[in-house]
């Protein structure tokens, strides 16, 4: 495997006055984000990445639109069919592998955040997000399984 360089510069800050673009990409073989936790946990380990390493997701295509996506935008991940949760994206390297193919390395944060449940029918590789589409994060006390407004509702009747 041999880089071919960043693609775009890593974490650049979001300009207040844009909506951000993600990516969103299928979680294949995960059950839940805590499964998903697990196995970057396991890919970082057996990588021997250093401990404040970004996380790397590896794919066939490099988005074109990689500054946009580095201007606050992060990686959806959709998981048994709903998007459960995002990482941050920090940077795209583009890669060649032995037989000299191309593809692309996503450097995403260590963090995971919990999203808002949001159903996502199958599609192959990522895709863009736009930011409006894009379901809210979960604060503390919000669930995954029940939508939004009904946590909100939930807590402020003092049921959650």
């Amino acid at each position: 495997m041999t880089g071919t360089g960043s693609l775009a510069k890593e974490g650049a800050p979001k300009r207040a006055d844009s909506m951000a673009l993600h990516l969103i990409k299928l979680a294949v073989g995960v059950d839940d984000v805590e499964h998903l936790k697990k196995l970057q946990q396991q890919r970082r380990k057996e990588r021997r990445q250093k401990p404040a390493s970004p996380h790397w997701v590896f794919t066939r295509n490099t988005p074109r639109r990689a500054d946009d996506l580095l201007d606050g935008g992060s990686l959806y991940w959709v998981i048994r069919g709903v998007v459960r949760c995002r990482q941050a994206l920090v940077g795209f390297d583009e890669q060649r592998d032995a037989d000299g193919e191309k593809y692309c390395r996503i450097k995403v944060r260590r963090t995971v955040v919990p999203t808002a449940a949001k159903a996502m029918r199958p599609f192959q590789g990522w895709r863009y997000f736009e930011d409006e589409l894009a379901p809210p994060d979960l604060r503390r006390g919000d669930t995954t399984d029940v939508p939004r407004e009904m946590s909100v509702e939930l807590r402020r009747l003092g049921l959650l």
